[in-house]
């Protein structure tokens, strides 16, 4: 489609984490990445909370799950392991980053990303052998493979749990939570898919708001949003270009807005026609 920025992958990692035990990887001028898995606890549900703790060398960042155009999209690949039959990551409220005009999205520093695991048979070890892909970039972008291989659940002490707890609270707060009001969203069809409008009422996040719009397709690109305020509403629009470059029916209903400030990010799920 000609629509997605070129990516330098110049390089790939693999690294290994046990529960617990921090690995690294990079070159040989300086290690890019620390990984841990982080002991968490038994949920009320019968799910398992760990974390996957990521330090990253000063200047280098990864990405959100819907990193931006000049991003790397995490991949995860949980078919290894036995006795769970679902995963789901908590992503903390992500950062943004301009570079060369290009924005980002993600995390620089330290991120913790909660990670809630539901057995086949509660009760029972879950054997996590986890593969997942993540882009970490400086100056230039690379892909590293993180490799998990652990047995769960191991109940941790308070200090491993603090921060999985507070990335958990550092998640965008729901649209009830922002006191967001009404979500309308006009859909109007392009030579090559279709062009999304959102009209968001809700408080203001601070000077620097930006949208981002997700489809539960991936195999549909959608572009940067252009996002700016009218007063007490957010207007927020996108491209949407599937692989057929064809207009295609779309379910609002499905489409999920997430609306980042400095201060905190509000967590929108679908959206209502005109």
């Amino acid at each position: 489609m000609g629509k997605t920025s070129l990516r330098q992958l110049t390089a790939a990692a693999a690294i290994c984490a046990g529960l617990g035990q921090p690995v690294a990887a990079g070159s040989p001028e300086g290690q890019i990445l620390h990984a841990e898995l982080l002991p968490g606890w038994q949920t009320e549900d019968g799910t398992y909370m760990a974390g996957l703790r990521l330090d990253l060398a000063p200047g280098w960042k990864t990405y959100w799950r819907a990193p931006g155009d000049a991003g790397i999209p995490p991949r995860f690949d949980w078919s290894g392991s036995q006795n769970l039959v679902g995963v789901q990551v908590h992503w903390p409220a992500p950062k943004v980053f301009i570079s060369n005009g290009m924005r980002t999205i993600g995390y620089d520093s330290q991120v913790v990303l909660p990670v809630e695991l539901t057995p086949a048979k509660p009760g029972e070890p879950i054997a996590l052998r986890a593969h997942m892909e993540l882009g970490v970039c400086h100056d230039i972008c690379m892909p590293m493979d993180l490799r998990l291989d652990s047995a769960l659940p191991t109940e941790g002490r308070g200090w491993q749990q603090e921060p999985i707890r507070a990335a958990l609270d550092a998640r965008p707060v729901s649209a009830e939570q922002a006191h967001v009001g009404q979500v309308r969203c006009e859909v109007e069809p392009i030579a090559d898919g279709l062009r999304l409008t959102a009209k968001i009422d809700m408080p203001t996040l601070g000077p620097d708001e930006a949208a981002v719009f997700e489809l539960p397709d991936p195999s549909i690109w959608v572009s940067e949003a252009q996002t700016a305020r009218q007063g007490m509403r957010v207007v927020a629009r996108a491209d949407l270009v599937p692989v057929t470059g064809q207009p295609f029916a779309l379910d609002r209903s499905a489409v999920r807005i997430t609306v980042l400030g400095e201060e905190r990010a509000v967590d929108i799920r679908g959206c209502a026609g005109n």
